[in-house]
């Protein structure tokens, strides 16, 4: 008699495939420090296939590429895990991306996704809210993103054009009208000193304390409302975030909103 195939060999080997296939799974690990924007890898393209079985749209598939489409596939799910407002950025965070890992069948590595420490870094209390009265209009934003480039490190021939698009689709240049954004789903905290919400979005980038705070340059104000400082604090969370290089030549390209000949779009 010849040998029963694997699929004819009784409920033995259905166990055994049946675990077989689990065990693979559970073999699966993702680096969260591989799943960041602008990066393309396979742990990228495990997180999409993962993304795309829980129903969260990427029209493109799973290319392996973390771009806008896979930035917003991952904000739906955040937001489906319960994340709300800035906790939902479309970046993933060690809980998220573990959460997801347990529908899709991969654990997660978190070790050394953390941001380094930088010097300058504040904690949200020691964020203030005076507005200094900075100047309004395109030629002012021009001055202070010169200013806020060479305290970063960043060309202006990249930066000043970015920042600049930046704050005019964010505040209209640094307009008084258009400073504090208290509608959005970012307007929520006590109180504080200027009579909004602490987590509002402030000065002429629209940068949240929380993100301020975290990115905030060394010797710069410590009020977002500052243009310089919000303007320092917005090219190091772009660098963080977006992956921009440190002269700024693919800011634009990396972030919608810093350019002018793409749609606005929320950053």
């Amino acid at each position: 008699m010849g040998r029963p195939r694997l699929d004819q060999a009784g409920p033995a080997a259905r166990w055994l495939r049946r675990h077989g296939t689990e065990e693979r799974k559970r073999a699966t690990m993702v680096a969260l420090s591989n799943v960041r924007f602008g990066k393309t890898n396979e742990d990228v393209r495990t997180v999409q296939k993962a993304l795309i079985a829980r129903g969260r749209k990427i029209p493109d598939g799973a290319t392996g590429t973390f771009g806008e489409q896979t930035k917003a596939a991952y904000r739906a799910e955040q937001l489906a895990q319960g994340f709300k407002g800035a906790d939902a950025d479309g970046i993933p965070g060690c809980a998220s991306l573990t959460a997801l890992g347990r529908h899709g069948g991969f654990s997660v590595d978190c070790t050394g996704a953390a941001p380094a420490a930088r010097p300058g870094r504040l904690t949200l209390g020691q964020v203030t809210y005076h507005d200094p009265g900075d100047e309004v209009g395109e030629a002012a934003m021009r001055r202070y993103a010169g200013t806020a480039c060479r305290l970063t490190g960043m060309d202006p021939k990249f930066g000043v054009p970015a920042l600049v698009t930046i704050t005019r689709r964010e505040s209209a240049y640094n307009h008084p009208k258009f400073r504090v954004n208290d509608t959005d789903s970012n307007a929520r905290g006590p109180i504080v000193a200027d009579g909004h919400r602490q987590n509002c979005s402030r000065g002429a980038t629209q940068c949240i304390p929380t993100t301020f705070a975290s990115f905030h340059q060394a010797g710069t104000a410590t009020t977002p409302y500052d243009v310089v400082a919000d303007m320092c604090a917005t090219v190091n969370y772009v660098r963080d975030h977006y992956h921009v290089n440190q002269s700024g030549s693919n800011f634009a390209a990396r972030v919608q909103q810093a350019d002018p000949n793409r749609p606005p779009h929320g950053y």
